[in-house]
């Protein structure tokens, strides 16, 4: 990796008596695709809109390019992209228009405009009122407002929220294009699935501070596998603790949720234990851990809570 673009170093901020961020260290490096994951209220975007230099730390220091907001806000700016929860345009001015404008306060080259307007799949609506737009149209002309100037480094924050399924793809597919050129990526969710395909690193925000850091693949591993099961009779509540790589079981009524390290060699006993107990078994479930799940077990709530 290169130095870092984004250095994150114990930063706080307080709102009243709501601590949003507390004591928090981060480091972003060039081309990488950072997810910030947590449910409403985590910090997410209290912590972006600092990285953005709309909000000031009261305590810590973040630094772009090497530089603070009070430094160089001027260079910053237009090395920076940022699309926000909720897009919002004037309704009587167009498409196009509406590109061009933002394009002048950016510097962009003149041309620009017509470029997003094309990479944004926005030709059809170039002479559309901004007000005749749909949720996911605005939310793709946000998106090309953030890359007029070609920025270096590209923030959204939970850029697909209340957003219906086939439109969140579109947006998505068109993340992954800029991730594939190279862009560097903050991404905000709430989203396991948006995580999942968009990014390089995930970082698990709850109450202001960061509960799990790293590539998909290593925090899943954390998580362990998953065997869900329901039954007419549930055996003992330590009938599985002895099961190889038994990790944890959560009973409910008439059934449970049992975490293992290796599946493979755990549902053989499994089987073993609810024969033994005359269980009945009715349902049964082995899965992979999921992002959720790892949250729960971190939290003792789901993410999209």
């Amino acid at each position: 990796m290169h130095s870092a673009v984004i250095e994150i170093d114990q930063v706080t901020k307080n709102f009243k008596n709501l601590r949003a961020v507390d004591s928090l260290s981060l480091r972003v490096h060039p081309g990488e695709s950072l997810g910030v994951l947590g449910p409403n209220g985590a910090g997410k975007t209290t912590l972006v809109e600092m990285i953005e230099g709309i909000q000031k730390p009261d305590d810590g220091e973040i630094r772009l390019f090497g530089k603070t907001w009070s430094e160089g806000g001027e260079s910053l700016r237009r090395r920076i992209g940022v699309a926000l929860q909720e897009a919002s345009f004037m309704d009587k001015v167009t498409v196009i228009e509406t590109l061009r404008l933002f394009a002048s306060f950016q510097q962009a080259r003149p041309e620009r405009a017509e470029q997003v307007l094309a990479n944004m799949n926005l030709t059809e609506k170039r002479d559309a009122y901004c007000g005749t737009l749909s949720g996911g149209q605005k939310q793709r002309l946000a998106l090309g407002i953030a890359l007029l100037a070609d920025p270096e480094i590209i923030i959204l924050d939970e850029p697909t929220t209340g957003l219906d399924p086939g439109v969140r793809r579109e947006i998505w597919e068109l993340l992954a294009e800029l991730k594939k050129k190279g862009a560097t990526l903050i991404l905000t969710t709430h989203y396991m699935e948006e995580a999942e395909m968009l990014c390089d690193r995930i970082v698990i925000m709850d109450r202001g501070r960061i509960l799990g850091e790293g590539r998909l693949e290593d925090l899943l591993k954390q998580g362990g596998e998953i065997i869900e099961f329901s039954c007419t009779k549930l055996p003992p509540a330590n009938a599985f603790a002895r099961l190889p790589g038994f990790v944890s079981f959560k009973p409910r009524s008439r059934g449970g949720t049992l975490k293992v390290r290796d599946m493979a060699r755990a549902v053989p006993g499994f089987l073993q234990t609810m024969t033994r107990a005359k269980a009945g078994l009715k349902d049964l479930e082995c899965r992979k851990s999921t992002l959720d799940d790892l949250f729960v077990s971190m939290t003792g709530r789901r993410l999209e809570e």
